[in-house]
């Protein structure tokens, strides 16, 4: 019997701060089964919000910060298997993320990260170069330097139709 294809549908936001030499990005700290590793502030897209929103709630959930998306990135299929290990099956996994880039406000107090963040922090486009052994994702690369190159599309160009919002029957 055939098996239907279905990737994991993430979206990632790609925050900087700075400019020239100065230019830092926001990564997580989170723990993965493979161990602690850095990503951007990201997740999966849940029923009933579009990718704008799902970015917009990803990040308030890893960062305890608003963000308002402005661009789209890119769009970026990648592939993971995670062998199986102990009574776990093998995973193979692959992700369609959604990577957005936009406007950070301001921490809010009391609010507490998402469960197996451990913290974030603002890293320079070479220190993320030389950690890509700690990337829980090599698209957090790719999708960094497309943002460098100045790769960025109107956020028109991801349409959500009202159905997305619909009430489930």
């Amino acid at each position: 019997m055939h098996t239907r294809w279905k990737p994991s549908v993430t979206v990632a936001a790609i925050i900087s701060r700075g400019s020239g030499a100065q230019m830092e990005f926001l990564l997580v700290e989170e723990e993965t089964p493979e161990g602690i590793r850095l990503n951007n502030p990201a997740g999966h897209l849940e029923p009933g919000e579009s990718p704008v929103q799902g970015c917009a709630r990803e990040v308030l959930e890893e960062t305890a910060q608003a963000f308002t998306p402005q661009a789209l990135v890119g769009v970026y299929l990648s592939r993971f298997v995670r062998p199986a290990t102990g009574d776990a099956p093998r995973e193979d996994i692959s992700y369609l993320r959604l990577a957005f880039c936009g406007t950070l406000g301001e921490r809010m107090a009391g609010r507490v990260l998402d469960a197996g963040i451990l913290r974030t922090l603002w890293l320079g486009p070479e220190a993320i170069r030389a950690s890509s052994a700690r990337h829980r994702s090599p698209l957090l690369l790719r999708c960094m330097e497309d943002y460098l190159a100045g790769q960025r599309f109107p956020l028109e160009l991801v349409a959500t139709d009202a159905s997305v919002y619909a009430q489930a029957l």
